[in-house]
């Protein structure tokens, strides 16, 4: 597997404007107004890659990092919670919210990323966790906590590494193919269970009318859905306390931007079903057909032969070889 990296320091990696290269140079991240968070394991270099692409033909650029998500200074967060709540509202740090609520009508308290702090919760014994990445809580004019819903963010994970194109990007700005692949089956196996645990708990909480929304970026949310059999086997809902919000979040097009403009990001598509139809179709993927380990280990003893289930056992029907020749192996 190789691939390209595709963002730079939040630029596209073809971007020679002085916006890009300062970026680059100062290893600065332009959604957190500072230093980029990503670090690589060997030697503690900062990374700066926001998205990656396959080097095979079609393939689309891939979000890696969570933080790109959150461009447009947390534009992300203001469509959830206008989607939860039906309203457009200001969003606050923490208990910074209370006073604001009181002054404006309402606000949101936002949790989560360095906005508020990490909430309370309990310790759960043995495995699971409450856990979610964002937990926005409507106030009303009072101050008062009315409701609240929960934010799951997920990118993708690499495998190989970019070490060389990112030398090239940060030395010459050229574009290089290194062995970076996308880890699609750590994200499914991981996030799914995840997603189950973590609505079950939510739709236990009185005041989580909404449920849990999921936000990834389209390549993400395709295979996910795809992970529990397609859309078919996800009937849409109308939200509920049990709903798990599956959020594409991605870039708006595929064209190219300017140089010295970064790309933006929007919802491109969303899919409301329950966390009780998800853990149907997680425990019901799609099944071989029986008796492959069967089948399987007879060929590795047999060699590749015919059988047909009679009264009396199964009985070889015709004999084509054997993995070793005529005789075997001895």
């Amino acid at each position: 597997m190789s691939g390209y990296i595709s963002e730079f320091f939040g630029y596209q990696a073809k971007d020679n404007s002085e916006a890009a290269l300062i970026a680059a140079e100062q290893k600065r991240c332009p959604f957190l107004g500072s230093q980029c968070t990503k670090i690589l394991s060997r030697d503690r270099a900062i990374a700066g890659v926001c998205a990656i692409q396959q080097k095979t033909a079609n393939s689309p650029r891939v979000i890696c990092c969570p933080i790109r998500i959150y461009a447009d200074d947390y534009k992300m967060l203001y469509t959830i919670s206008k989607s939860a709540f039906g309203k457009e509202l200001n969003l606050y740090a923490g208990r910074a919210a209370v006073n604001k609520a009181k002054q404006e009508g309402g606000a949101v308290a936002v949790f989560g990323h360095g906005w508020g702090g990490e909430l309370r919760l309990p310790q759960r014994e043995g495995t699971g966790s409450y856990f979610v990445d964002w937990v926005l809580a409507r106030l009303d004019g009072t101050g008062e906590l009315v409701e609240f819903t929960a934010i799951e963010v997920q990118t993708i994970d690499t495998t190989g590494n970019y070490r060389d194109a990112r030398e090239a990007l940060l030395n010459g700005r050229r574009i290089e193919a290194s062995t970076v692949g996308l880890n699609w089956e750590n994200v499914s196996k991981r996030i799914i269970p995840q997603l189950i645990y973590k609505g079950q708990v939510l739709q236990r909480e009185d005041l989580c009318r909404t449920g849990l929304y999921f936000v990834c970026p389209q390549p993400v949310y395709e295979r996910v859905l795809t992970r529990l059999g397609g859309r078919e086997k996800l009937p849409k809902f109308p939200t509920q306390p049990a709903s798990i919000h599956f959020v594409s979040y991605d870039y708006l097009s595929s064209d190219p931007v300017d140089d010295g403009t970064i790309a933006p990001l929007g919802v491109l598509e969303e899919h409301c079903t329950t966390v009780y139809k998800v853990q149907e179709a997680f425990s019901s993927l799609n099944l071989p057909e029986g008796n492959v380990y069967r089948d399987a280990l007879r060929r590795s003893l047999y060699g590749a032969v015919e059988y047909q289930f009679e009264p009396t056992g199964y009985q070889m029907v015709a004999e084509k070889s054997t993995p070793y020749g005529k005789k075997g192996k001895e």
